[in-house]
């Protein structure tokens, strides 16, 4: 082992760099998975006929596929249908996909466990069903499920790592070249790499902790 020379400047800016990388993909997959988690979720609560279906049947399927496998569907079969995406693109799509099924499937459960004389006091007093929802449901699933939506978040920010099978210069790949150049600095990199997985994931779960407490108080 050799931590002195394998925390060189110039390692330590190339796993900077793949850290960087990391953060934008995982940001941005969480902006997007949020997003069309809430529509899909929703969708699948109403029980439209026919779309809530479909729906559930594609979100079900996704959610039983590795996430390995849709990287690799986005990155190399994709192209094949006329669909092309650089290595960044297709990572960040092929987790917004999966994600936003995970994240839908918990915000539906946070809705079906809120009970539906809610929904029928709303109806009584006037509120059309998207207003019952923007304004009474919604906020208490989101209270209720928030938890649950941070750990699949950090869960994101972890498998962040599965996209160096398709090369995405992140955090995992930077580090394989530096230690795929010299055997010796494999430990420090693992050591190099826990610590930085493990600050970015605890402070979003501290980061959720302070959520959770400013939405009790409200």
């Amino acid at each position: 082992m050799d931590f002195t020379n394998a925390f060189s400047w110039i390692n330590i800016r190339f796993l900077l760099s793949g850290l960087e990388t990391t953060l934008l993909v995982a940001l941005l997959t969480i902006i997007l998975s949020i997003f069309f988690g809430f529509i899909l979720g929703i969708i699948r609560y109403y029980e439209i006929p026919g779309v809530s279906r479909i729906v559930g049947l594609v979100v079900d399927t996704i959610r039983n596929l590795p996430l390995l496998l849709i990287i690799f569907f986005t990155y190399f079969a994709l192209p094949q249908l006329g669909i092309q995406f650089d290595i960044f693109w297709s990572a960040v799509i092929a987790m917004t996909v999966f994600e936003s099924c995970m994240i839908s499937e918990i915000i539906r459960g946070g809705l079906i466990a809120l009970p539906k004389g809610q929904t029928e006091a709303g109806l009584s007093t006037g509120l059309s069903r998207n207003q019952i929802m923007r304004y009474i449901l919604l906020p208490q699933a989101t209270r209720q499920t928030l938890p649950s939506i941070v750990s699949q978040l950090i869960a994101l920010i972890k498998d962040t790592s599965l996209a160096t099978i398709i090369s995405l210069p992140e955090l995992m790949h930077n580090a394989k070249i530096i230690y795929g150049q010299n055997t010796n600095y494999v430990i420090p990199m693992f050591v190099a790499l826990a610590g930085m997985y493990f600050i970015v994931c605890y402070a979003l779960s501290r980061f959720s902790k302070y959520l959770s407490r400013r939405m009790e108080v409200a």
